[in-house]
């Protein structure tokens, strides 16, 4: 019975306050230039992964050209167009692979050789480039277009740039982007996504893509009836935004017309059965245009004033 208390009492030592504390006195006589924090907080947000895929089978290799280096588990670091690879992403992402690879159960249940790493960005990051290589002695080399393998390390690891991939072989992925062309290009988009418009990874997909590329698409006269169906909201929205444009510049016009005679605001408001302040206000923004008034740049300096309040 003494022995079992005894290792129950074992159990519940606190070894990590009392190591703290050796350490200080190890280091009393320098304590001064140090900062010593115990239990320190790594991250402020949980660590938390983009993307992770681990392969079911680990005899069957993946065959499509962006997953070809996976093995059992692999962790993707993905960043929208707008946004770059730097180097502390490489440090994070990394980070993540260590700390994935030793919280588990067992030692070594994960092994490092099982895992990958994948940065994927728009925009070539050659400062990222240029530190692995000086750094880490981590070379890119191009497997195909959009697609570079970072080898000198023993995770293996690739970067992807989506605008680069071939439209052939990652029709999807390459179009997640918000510089699309009106035309043959969004057509195509269009026409490739009604064919698989009942899939919600489809939809996903194209929901983003098309809210990043709203202005040009909206334009489109034949958009495809799921696209219609799918963004009928915004659609709708639009037309209305429209008709109420259409109205407002027709009010600038008729105010301009009567500037030019020389009328009042106070008549222009009676004559156009107008409240004297929306009337006072075109007037005020139509000034600097005087005498030649462009209601289109009139109608552009009201909206502005109305975005700013």
């Amino acid at each position: 019975m003494e022995q079992k208390t005894n290792e129950t009492a074992s159990e519940k030592l606190q070894w990590h306050p009392a190591f703290a504390a050796a350490l200080r006195i190890e280091l009393e006589e320098e304590l001064s230039r140090l900062d010593i924090r115990e239990e320190f907080q790594l991250t402020k947000k949980p660590l938390q992964m983009d993307v992770l895929v681990v392969r079911k089978e680990d005899d069957v290799p993946v065959k499509k050209n962006i997953g070809r280096i996976f093995r059992k588990h692999n962790i993707i670091e993905y960043k929208s167009p707008d946004d770059s690879l730097s180097i502390n992403d490489f440090y994070k992402v990394y980070g993540y692979a260590c700390v994935y690879q030793s919280d588990t159960d067992r030692v070594m249940e994960i092994h490092p050789q099982d895992l990958t790493l994948t940065f994927v960005c728009s925009r070539f990051p050659r400062k990222f480039l240029r530190h692995l290589e000086e750094v880490r002695k981590i070379k890119a080399r191009r497997i195909e277009e959009g697609i570079y393998y970072l080898e000198g390390d023993p995770v293996p690891m690739q970067l992807l740039i989506p605008p680069r991939l071939s439209p052939e072989n990652n029709y999807w992925m390459q179009h997640l982007r918000g510089n699309l062309k009106r035309g043959n290009e969004i057509e195509e988009l269009m026409k490739r996504y009604e064919e698989h418009s009942h899939s919600r990874w489809y939809q996903a997909a194209m929901d983003l893509i098309i809210r990043a590329n709203w202005e040009n698409v909206k334009e489109e006269k034949n958009m495809c009836e799921a696209l219609r169906e799918l963004f009928a909201d915004e659609l709708r929205e639009s037309e209305e935004k429209g008709l109420a444009a259409g109205a407002e510049k027709k009010l600038i016009s008729q105010v301009c017309a009567k500037l030019k005679r020389k009328i009042c605001v106070e008549e222009i408001a009676g004559a156009l059965e107008e409240k004297i302040e929306v009337i006072h206000t075109i007037c005020e923004a139509a000034a600097d245009y005087a005498p030649d008034y462009d209601v289109d740049k009139i109608y552009d300096k009201l909206k502005e004033g109305e975005n700013r309040k």
